[in-house]
């Protein structure tokens, strides 16, 4: 018998929160079980196995960015939007440590195609259209920043940047100063 009230929904966000808690790798069917205090054969009723929980985290986590991304955008563009759309991203992974590693989850094509990913890249492509960029450059840049922003969040979650001066907030600053007018001036191919 399936425990009264559970649904896939409330599955997800349940392991969203296990996820943020113990980290987005513990995160399974039996430890989410567990958390419901039932038996684990009662969840797969709602989900296929682990992998499904996992892809259904990462597509939460995913919408959640899109949405938090597309409030701070809103009227924005140039610096102010770059700055925006990077600090909803570390914002983010401060406050949600598990669910932002799960955004990072590679999805299989159709899930990535349905999922708010391609809202990311819209929100990305319209910043980078303040600064003339056209493709191929554009590709370009989307990468560019999406290593710059993932990579300087890790080093700082991970506790790379506590032990020397400056403070991290100073160089996140900085970093997002040098984008700005890396942008302005992207080199001709």
């Amino acid at each position: 018998m399936a425990y009264a009230g559970l649904t896939p929904e409330r599955l997800t966000r349940a392991g969203a929160e296990l996820a943020d808690e113990v980290g987005f790798d513990q995160v399974t069917v039996s430890a989410l079980a567990r958390r419901f205090d039932v038996k684990v054969a009662s969840l797969y009723s709602h989900l296929k196995n682990s992998q499904d929980l996992k892809t259904r985290i990462a597509l939460l986590a995913l919408e959640e960015l899109a949405d938090r991304a597309a409030d701070a955008l809103a009227g924005r563009a140039g610096k102010d939007a770059l700055t925006a759309f990077a600090n909803v991203y570390r914002d983010y992974a401060r406050e949600h440590p598990g669910r932002y590693a799960a955004a990072q989850l590679r999805l299989d094509p159709e899930a990535a195609a349905a999922g708010a990913g391609v809202r990311h890249a819209r929100m990305m492509r319209a910043i980078l259209r303040g600064y003339d960029l056209a493709e191929p450059d554009q590709t370009h840049a989307v990468r560019m920043l999406g290593s710059v922003f993932h990579g300087y969040v890790s080093l700082e979650t991970a506790g790379g940047f506590s032990h020397s001066a400056p403070d991290s907030q100073e160089s996140w600053s900085r970093v997002l100063d040098a984008l700005d007018a890396l942008l302005r001036n992207w080199p001709a191919s």
